[in-house]
């Protein structure tokens, strides 16, 4: 069958092919699989379904329909609206929700290598922006699964809110086409609400800058340990700009 270049993510690409997705799979893929089979179990039908490996030792994944944004910039018209920002934070709960039960295979191996504990969930670790499926008006779910592992589920919703809300650098956002910054602490307010974050606005902020640090940090890290796909993002000046989004968080309302 055909094999057709997807765009979405920023690292290692996949093809789909027919109604499938086929990705170079890693010492993580068994564990991912694993956590997709539990959200399939429980009814959960906003990611991907696993369904092995092929004959070339990719991992093969339902497609999720829908579009994608990949690198476009300004970015399309339903990524900033109003009611995006909730159905983000809905399947985020609704996922939340649906991996708190989830206990991982013994053994598991995670791509950020973190260990898992009780008490912590695993999560998706990157519901952003460029990892969304839209399809006539509604997101169909997250691809790209790779780094999820261990963590809580505010590590998780924060980087969403970084890029959903959003929380990044101000030129990097205005390049995507947000320019509303004035909005931005009543977007995040919306945000929480409809997720049901119990807590301030000032506490989840402190969790984005932890969250975002580790980020940086993590990439510089894995870059400097060989790792292609974090060099990339370090030439890229992907953890330069996440440093400068930390610094105006500072002024930001709490």
């Amino acid at each position: 069958m055909t094999e057709e270049r997807l765009e979405g993510g920023y690292v290692d690409g996949a093809v789909r092919v027919g109604d499938t997705v086929r990705r170079l799979a890693g010492p993580w893929t068994p564990a991912v699989h694993a956590l997709l089979a539990h959200l399939t179990d429980k009814g959960f039908t906003g990611a991907p379904r696993p369904l092995g490996i092929d004959e070339q030792g990719r991992e093969v994944l339902t497609f999720l329909e829908g579009d994608t944004i990949g690198h476009r910039k300004p970015r399309p018209a339903w990524v900033h609206a109003e009611d995006t920002l909730d159905q983000v934070a809905r399947w985020l709960r609704d996922c939340h929700q649906a991996v708190a039960d989830f206990v991982p295979p013994p053994g598991a191996v995670w791509r950020g290598g973190r260990s898992w504990s009780p008490g912590l969930v695993i999560v998706h670790n990157d519901a952003a922006i460029h990892n969304a499926a839209w399809h006539q008006g509604r997101l169909t779910g997250f691809f790209d699964w790779d780094f999820a592992g261990p963590a809580t589920p505010e590590w998780d919703l924060a980087i969403a809110a970084f890029s959903w809300v959003p929380l990044h650098v101000r030129w990097l956002v205005a390049a995507e086409g947000f320019t509303d910054f004035a909005s931005r602490p009543r977007r995040l307010g919306r945000f929480l609400r409809t997720y049901g974050w119990p807590g301030t606005a000032g506490e989840f902020l402190d969790v984005v800058e932890a969250r975002i640090t580790a980020h940086a940090n993590g990439i510089r890290d894995n870059a400097a340990a060989g790792d292609e796909a974090s060099r990339r993002l370090l030439s890229q000046g992907v953890p330069d700009a996440l440093d400068q989004a930390i610094a105006e968080l500072a002024s930001f309302p709490r």
